[in-house]
């Protein structure tokens, strides 16, 4: 009888600890996390315009992202050096690097949509645009789109003919309604002498070689 009653209590608490068990509340989990939201695209810019000073003549392509009306919208630099865009207004693009219009047409924006997203391209870089006329062999108009120097330029041309007249070439540069003119003397910046002649050119310079 003893045996029986102490297999009986045995099965009883077996029971009662497999009850409590089935019933227990469920051990919490971690909680499920939205995921990372996606950034907003990054803008990019191809490395020989990242610090291309716009100037009157270049043509851009602007857009805004998510904005279906406002995509691939090209615009002139007017001769004033100003742009025009929707919503953001008049506003200075000439001397201006890419990335500095964009934020300034994005902080215009940010008062109709939420975080502007502004991309500009580089369609046409007509402003910066110098000239090589003279003894060269390819003289013409040349679109450059970073800083060069004379030698730099006359390298673009093809360099000198053999007919070029090497030390008295001129560097022609309007100042308003005056030219200004530079000498450049081709054997002393080859030979290393006189660097001091061998000027950054601006747009609109132009490179003469009797």
């Amino acid at each position: 009888m003893d045996i029986i009653l102490k297999h009986l209590l045995i099965f009883i608490a077996f029971f009662l600890a497999f009850t409590a068990f089935a019933y227990a509340d469920p051990q919490p989990t971690a909680p499920v996390t939205d995921p990372i939201p996606k950034a907003q695209p990054a803008i990019q810019q191809p490395a020989d315009t990242i610090n291309y000073l716009l100037l009157p003549g270049d043509l851009i392509e602007i857009s805004v992202w998510k904005e279906e009306s406002m995509q691939k919208e090209q615009t002139l630099v007017a001769p004033d050096g100003n742009i025009t865009f929707p919503l953001a207004g008049t506003l200075m693009a000439a001397g201006k690097p890419i990335f500095a219009l964009q934020e300034a047409i994005a902080d215009r924006l940010a008062n109709y949509i939420a975080d502007p997203v502004v991309n500009i391209k580089l369609l046409q870089n007509n402003g910066n645009t110098i000239f090589v006329v003279g003894k060269v062999n390819k003289p013409g108009q040349y679109p450059v789109n970073r800083p060069i120097d004379v030698m730099q330029a006359i390298s673009l041309a093809g360099g000198l003919t053999v007919y070029a007249d090497e030390d008295s070439i001129h560097i022609l540069r309007r100042v308003g309604n005056a030219v200004k003119i530079f000498p450049f003397d081709y054997d002393d910046v080859l030979d290393g002498t006189h660097l001091e002649q061998n000027i950054i050119l601006q747009a609109g310079d132009t490179v003469t070689v009797p």
